[in-house]
């Protein structure tokens, strides 16, 4: 017994069954059904249309009205809905189904009629279908159906009752329509009047939206030629900055670009001084090599020669030497103790000399202790003649000497220069002073026996007072011996 394939349409569920507890259910699909163990049947899943009518149901109010709508029905696709349409329906004709369906549609129909009033009916007919459906939702289901839509498409009734219902809302309507017309005029009226009053009122804001308009782009065109002059300075600002940099830049790296050419350069003198250092080291070795071959070597050669020569005159003349020096030895003796007496004679010579001049500056020493100033001026006396030849000295040098009376009492001439050298004299007394603090003049005064211009004193303080006039008589004739002198030359303008 061969198997049997089936398919099964888009819009049907094929239901097998004998193969276990449970049917196998396959909507669109095939199944394979072997005879005798297996039956597979169809069930429809197609949508019906329902024409569901209520006759003569009275209302909440008590009003009979007769209540036409249109249900789309259909079995449900999951699998748990067509299992129990399939338990129930399958195997009856479409047409038994739809009439199960409809009455239940027409009970939950009758039981939201009751419920409701004609008014709410007729106003709200959208929420008396979806309160039938919710009625009959939970019947459905239970046989496998779902309602896909449901909607009233007629409400009459034999009392007039919804004929009144329409005059009565038809005189509202017209009654209202008049009043409406009235307020639409009446506000037409106003919102006439309120827009000419708006509009006027819009084109002075308007006027003056524009004149502000005006000058803030006035204000904003100002500010936008200030910002870009500002801005424009900036970067002319710093354009310049740049151009600076960039300049000092460039300074710079020339700079540094001719400091590393520069060092270049010196490199290039260092290695050229170095290779030409080696060059004259060369040059040195070989000319040392030259004159060592050339000069060296020959000189030492001839130095050899010359030394082995030299060691043998030597020779010759230490063995001669040595026996002049035995003979003079003898006689060297006797000469040597002479030398020696003679030494020792001078020796006690100046021996006794320094000894007499140590006696002498003693002395002198103890002179100069007790006589204090008067020693050290007799001293200074001593010196004026040499410190007059002195400053004559100059003089005695001089090829010619031109004199020009000065109107100091018409003197000039020899005695011109003599005065001068007398008063260059005269000043040694404060120069003294002025150096060592010692009064010459002031301590010949007070000397004892010392003659002054006023004629007190005598003896042997007349002794100073000469020697000072020899000094300085001295002084003029050295004046007078250089004046002498200048007269032999040439006369030269002063």
């Amino acid at each position: 017994m061969a198997p049997i394939i089936r398919v099964a349409g888009p819009n049907e569920a094929l239901i097998r069954s004998g193969g276990g507890s449970r049917p196998k259910i396959t909507v669109g699909g095939r199944v394979i059904v072997i005879p005798i163990f297996f039956k597979a049947q169809t069930l429809s899943l197609e949508v019906m249309t329902l024409a569901i009518e209520t006759a003569k149901v009275y209302t909440k109010e008590g009003v009979a009205v007769t209540v036409d709508g249109v249900a789309q029905v259909k079995v449900a696709r999951a699998e748990e809905a067509i299992r129990t349409a399939a338990q129930q329906f399958v195997g009856k004709p479409e047409r038994e189904i739809a009439e199960v369906a409809l009455q239940t549609l027409e009970g939950a129909q009758r039981a939201i009629l009751g419920t409701m009033t004609v008014e709410e009916i007729y106003q709200d007919r959208e929420s008396f279908a979806a309160s039938v459906s919710e009625v009959a939702e939970p019947h459905m289901a239970n046989m496998g159906l779902e309602i896909i839509s449901f909607t009233i498409r007629d409400i009459r009734d034999d009392q007039g009752y919804l004929d009144a219902l329409g005059r009565k809302r038809t005189a509202e309507v017209t009654r209202d329509a008049e009043i409406g017309e009235a307020e639409a005029q009446r506000d037409a009226a106003i919102r006439r009047a309120e827009a000419e009053r708006d509009a006027v009122v819009v084109e002075a804001q308007a006027n003056r939206d524009q004149e502000t308009a005006k000058y803030e782009a006035d204000t904003r065109i100002a500010e936008s030629e200030r910002d870009f002059k500002v801005e424009q300075a900036r970067y002319q600002q710093e354009t310049n900055a740049r151009q600076a940099e960039a300049e000092l830049a460039y300074a710079l790296q020339e700079a540094v670009t001719r400091q590393e050419i520069r060092q270049q350069e010196v490199q290039i003198e260092v290695v050229e001084r170095t290779k030409q250092i080696e060059i004259e080291q060369q040059e040195i070795l070989r000319r040392e090599r030259e004159l060592e071959a050339n000069v060296k070597r020959p000189a030492e050669a001839e130095r050899y020669r010359l030394e082995t020569i030299a060691a043998g005159e030597k020779a010759q003349v230490v063995a001669g030497a040595e026996a002049e020096a035995e003979s003079l030895t003898l006689n060297g003796t006797g000469e040597a103790n002479a030398i020696r007496a003679r030494g020792e004679a001078e020796a006690d010579a100046i021996k006794a000399q320094g000894l007499a001049e140590a006696e002498a500056m003693r002395m002198k020493a103890d002179a100069w202790k007790e006589y204090g100033q008067a020693a050290m001026i007799d001293t200074l006396l001593e010196s004026l003649p040499d410190v007059a030849s002195s400053v004559a000295q100059p003089l005695a040098q001089t090829d010619r000497i031109v004199m020009i009376s000065g109107g100091d009492n018409g003197s000039i001439g020899a005695s011109k220069l003599t005065n001068d050298v007398t008063k260059v004299v005269s000043q040694l007394p404060d120069l003294v002073e002025s150096l060592t603090g010692i009064d010459i003049l002031g301590t010949l005064k007070n000397l004892p026996r010392v003659a002054t211009t006023d004629g007190v004193g005598s003896g042997a303080g007349q002794a100073a007072p000469a020697v000072e006039a020899a000094s300085v008589a001295e002084a003029p004739e050295a004046a007078e011996e250089a004046s002498d002198q200048g007269d032999s030359g040439e006369e030269s303008p002063a």
